[in-house]
């Protein structure tokens, strides 16, 4: 078993040695639909004899059950556990301990980002590969040799990082229309910002991906694709699974979500929306009712807002198009409450990734980004409306 922690930034930014571009990312993508039925096949690929299934109950009676009958065609051997809803350490701790004695050959994690993230941390510290078979496309953790950890309360705790990334990404985009619209709709939110924030570390030479490398074009040019892609089919994507068809746009968006939005945070570096997003999790009201994207998407209109950027406007009319946060109200947030403002400015500024910036970002300068960002969304939602917000918040 694994006990060290695994930190690349040792690796790649040694001192009095020039900081080397690279790029990351996991070693096999599968899309389309119904490919959950095929794993069996994929898993040939690495070679196993018993597995390991992570998922939540709802998870493990359906995909999980899906992927036992298929395993079991290959006389492939498996071992259920069930993720009780948290990615903390005493959640991956207590499968570590019921998981090491039962000789896996990998562990395969079921779910959205926080039972896909606890998996990859259980299965670095069982010293196993990792298959992630995402059900749903509202973030970009599938394809990323990182978790993020939570308390067993739920707010953001600390960031752990893998020397491998996932050996294989399953995704059935069957399982991902049938998962209502709204996580969808978060997920543009998460890989939306990927070309926002890889465009300000390719700029400033003094910034470092999560893996404390520099940017590569590619994962930029990635970056910039997932965004292009969003912008074009974003909205069809969202209607596709309103209707629950697996179409081009849904399957061009759920790439986007998925794979563009995972290489592109990973290597092509992270700048404020993903700090003011994380921050926004240390309000009990925020963290409990809305999705990571969703946070996200607010704090892309911030990051933007402090950049003075020319798309501001037009990114907050994609978002009131698709149904995500444009002002701090939908995210039950006021701008009068100072102390929730304090404690998130507070949380944004100690993350190191809100320094990437290409200003110096202060708690005034952020205070007034979020002000701007808020007015703005204020000012789009009194022309567009907020008829989609509405909708995928009924959900």
């Amino acid at each position: 078993m694994q006990s060290e922690p695994y930190l690349p930034a040792k690796i790649f930014n040694a001192q009095n040695v020039t900081t080397p571009r690279v790029m990351v990312a996991p070693q096999r993508y599968i899309q389309g639909p119904g490919v959950l039925n095929q794993i069996h096949r994929y898993l040939s690929v690495i070679d196993v004899g018993r597995v390991g299934i992570l998922a939540s109950r709802r998870g493990m009676a359906a995909e999980g059950n899906r992927i036992i009958a298929t395993l079991k065609s290959s006389h492939i051997d498996s071992v259920e556990a069930i993720f009780d809803g948290e990615c903390s350490l005493v959640e991956i701790e207590k499968h570590v301990a019921a998981l090491g004695n039962e000789k896996l050959d990998c562990l395969i994690a079921v779910g959205g980002g926080k039972p896909v993230d606890a998996g990859k941390s259980i299965a670095y510290r069982l010293d196993v590969p990792v298959v992630i078979v995402p059900t749903l496309a509202s973030n970009d953790a599938p394809c990323s040799a990182l978790s993020v950890l939570y308390t067993p309360e739920g707010a953001n705790d600390a960031v752990e990082f893998y020397p491998n990334n996932p050996a294989m990404v399953v995704v059935d985009t069957e399982i991902i229309a049938a998962a209502g619209e709204r996580y969808l709709v978060a997920g543009m939110g998460d890989a939306l910002a990927t070309w926002y924030e890889a465009r300000v570390c390719l700029n400033n030479s003094k910034a470092l991906t999560p893996i404390g490398a520099r940017p590569t074009l590619a994962s930029c040019a990635i970056a910039e694709v997932c965004a292009r892609t969003l912008f074009e089919y974003g909205q069809a994507a969202a209607q596709a699974v309103i209707a629950n068809v697996c179409d081009d746009a849904l399957e061009r968006v759920v790439e986007a979500n998925t794979l563009l939005s995972g290489i592109g945070f990973e290597s092509g570096g992270l700048a404020l929306a993903h700090p003011m997003a994380l921050a926004f999790t240390q309000i009990d009201a925020i963290h409990h009712d809305y999705l990571h994207g969703e946070m996200v998407a607010m704090g892309t209109l911030i990051q933007l807002a402090l950049e003075d950027a020319a798309e501001a406007a037009e990114v907050a009319h994609f978002f009131a198009r698709i149904g995500l946060p444009i002002h701090l109200a939908q995210l039950s947030l006021s701008p009068t409450d100072t102390t929730a403002m304090d404690t998130i400015i507070e949380s944004a500024l100690k993350n190191r990734n809100a320094h990437h910036m290409p200003m110096s970002v202060t708690a005034d300068k952020l205070r007034a980004a979020m002000l701007d960002a808020n007015a703005l969304g204020l000012q789009v939602a009194a022309e567009a409306g907020d008829a989609a917000y509405r909708r995928v918040h009924s959900r």
